[in-house]
């Protein structure tokens, strides 16, 4: 689950996958993805430039 997590699969499809609820999948594996602020900020920054 932490890799399709940070390979940029979003959490609900993940968590379908695992059998899982959005907010389980997070509490478990949210440490996996902490860090990515930058990409994050990025792909926000990406679609505000779209608008």
């Amino acid at each position: 689950m932490s890799l399709w997590l940070n390979a940029g699969v979003h959490a609900p499809e993940v968590a379908e996958r695992a059998g899982h609820t959005v907010a389980i999948l997070l509490k478990i594996y949210a440490k996996c993805i902490d860090g990515q602020q930058e990409i994050a900020n990025k792909r926000i920054e990406h679609a505000l430039e779209d608008d």
